[in-house]
């Protein structure tokens, strides 16, 4: 059982002096004056006991268990010959005991080992607590049993020692009686005392020790270095930062260590196994800086990116999103493997904390840059809808997301990305506009198909009479929709004699097509052209009617006004 297990108070040696001084003589005395070590003869055994012969008048029964091994087997046969204490107790006749001798011998051979030993040499036992009675408790060491005051046991008040391991310390022993004193209170003090000097010479020192690793814990390690137990935490082990130290070492291991804490009232000691190194970030202070270019090694990897050794004790930290361009990646595997070097550039470096930020797509060129290298507008490309906003939807195209506008989806203006397509769909589209500043790309659809007014100029022409209806009005004149996605355009000074102030929305228009620019989507009608034309046709009706008087025939024309 470990000291933590028990109260840990500590107690002078003159405080011990003090209670052994108190200590009942009569009660130390285990047996009376009148008993004996000597050795006995086996004469005869019979079931349950074994008739010893020490030259009395007759033999002296023992127990035959004292003679049993664990598996029943006997020790001893007749005519052998044992060790055995013989007494007497008042009143009644002599008694016997293999066991009591064996271990009165053993205590014997242990007095004469104390009394051999240097006079201020301490001595410590290790035993069992066997049991406990009034006064203390009992511990067997070796076959030898100790009495340990209750005062002297520095045992918590809740602790249950009793077959329990102890370390203590011999502090008196009555020959006479063969009585054993010892006390765990004194060997804890001068443990502690012992510590606390080791621990002091090891600060005063400051030099790089040797140690033994201990034992090992996720937050870090203990080791041991003259003597003295201290823990090397996790981000003490290396300049790479916080590492798991069942990783790199096991139990046993020589290792270089430097205190670089203390503290004296509990008497704990920190130690670092990185402090004994050169510190790798000197070096990539004075060697780095923001933009520098390096290779490194893919250490390991993580969902938020990968962590990359720079070779000397180092690690910089490349987060996902400056893996690659591509904004979908979703671990760095999908890139890297462990082990594979890289060129990256430095884009943060704090020395004082210990911590690098590289980019590995910095060095890369961008997609976007790619793209309007080898694309212009006009290319005809096919991409994949990737998502489908109210004012259009994002197409992706090798690489590189462009807009494509509800306006430029379809040539029928009910007709928007959401009514169109889903995410996922593969589309062709036409590049309408390549922004190199700002890193955008607009696409169209309805640039691939012809619109409803090329259509329309296949099978009409300028002269041609339409009729159409009022669909907006502006300053500079009126929008005709001729027929579905066919708009034109009469200008103010083109609407006589129709008074332009009359002029309402639905309203049914007839007049003359003066202009068409297809590619443009342009059409231009005139009223004036049509009534001009109506002009013409009456005077040649007139040449050709001799009977129709000139004014007949201005009257019949003039007379009528357009419907409005």
């Amino acid at each position: 059982m470990g000291n933590e297990a028990f109260e840990n108070i500590e107690i002078s040696d003159e405080e011990s002096k003090e209670f052994l001084a108190r200590v009942d003589e009569p009660m130390a005395k285990k047996v009376g004056s009148s008993e004996e070590l000597t050795e006995g003869k086996i004469a005869k055994i019979e079931q349950e006991f074994a008739f010893i012969d020490i030259n009395a008048k007759s033999e002296i029964r023992l127990n035959i268990a004292e003679i049993t091994g664990s598996n029943g087997e006997l020790l001893f046969n007749v005519g052998d010959k044992l060790p055995v204490l013989i007494w007497r107790r008042p009143g009644e006749g002599l008694r016997v005991s293999h066991t009591k001798a064996v271990k009165k011998q053993k205590v014997k051979e242990f007095i004469a080992a104390y009394k051999a030993r240097a006079v201020d040499e301490p001595m410590d036992i290790v035993g069992s607590v066997t049991g406990k009675n009034k006064g203390g408790y009992i511990v067997e060491s070796g076959g030898v049993e100790f009495f340990m005051p209750i005062s002297l046991a520095a045992f918590r008040e809740d602790a249950k020692p009793v077959g329990k391991s102890v370390t203590a310390r011999v502090i008196k022993i009555d020959e006479e009686a063969n009585n054993l004193v010892v006390s765990r209170r004194s060997y804890l003090n001068a443990q502690r005392k012992v510590r606390r000097e080791s621990v002091k010479k090891l600060t005063e020192a400051g030099d790089i020790l040797p140690a033994i690793v201990k034992r090992i814990q996720n937050y870090g390690m203990f080791v041991e270095s003259m003597g003295v137990e201290g823990l090397v935490h996790y981000t003490e082990i290396s300049h790479k930062g916080p590492v798991n130290p069942a990783l790199l070492y096991k139990e046993g291991d020589e290792v270089l260590v430097k205190v670089i804490g203390s503290d004296k009232d509990k008497n704990r000691i920190s130690f670092s196994i990185k402090a004994t190194q050169p510190n790798p970030w000197q070096e990539i202070a004075e060697q780095l800086e923001v933009g520098s270019a390096i290779i490194v090694t893919v250490a390991n990897m993580e969902n938020y990116g990968a962590f990359v050794d720079l070779g000397n004790d180092t690690e910089g930290f490349l987060h996902i999103s400056e893996i690659s361009w591509n904004k979908d990646l979703k671990h760095p595997s999908e890139v890297l493997t462990i082990g594979q070097e890289i060129e990256v550039e430095v884009i943060g470096l704090d020395v004082e904390q210990q911590r690098l930020r590289v980019s590995l797509k910095k060095l890369q060129p961008k997609p976007f840059e790619l793209f309007a290298k080898n694309h212009k507008i006009g290319d005809i490309l096919k991409g994949e809808i990737t998502a489908l906003k109210e004012f259009g939807a994002f197409v992706k195209v090798d690489g590189v997301e462009g807009l494509l506008h509800n306006e430029d989806c379809s040539w029928k203006r009910t007709e928007g990305a959401k009514e169109l397509f889903k995410v996922g769909d593969e589309v062709d589209v036409a590049i309408i506009k390549i922004d190199t500043d700002a890193s955008r790309l607009s696409f169209s659809r309805k640039a691939l198909a012809e619109s409803p007014i090329e259509i329309f100029a296949k099978s009409h022409a300028v002269g041609n009479d339409v009729d159409g209806t009022v669909r907006d009005i502006q300053d500079f004149g009126v929008f005709v929709r001729i027929e579905e996605g066919v708009d034109a355009l009469i200008r103010t000074e083109d609407l006589p004699p129709l008074n332009p102030e009359e002029v309402k929305v639905g309203d049914h228009i007839s007049a003359t097509i003066v202009g068409m620019d297809p590619k443009k989507g342009r059409i231009r009608l005139s009223v004036r052209r049509l009534e001009k034309q109506k002009e013409r046709d009456v005077i040649k009706n007139i040449n050709k009617d001799d009977r129709m008087t000139l004014g007949d025939a201005i009257k019949g024309t003039f007379g009528k006004k357009q419907a409005v």
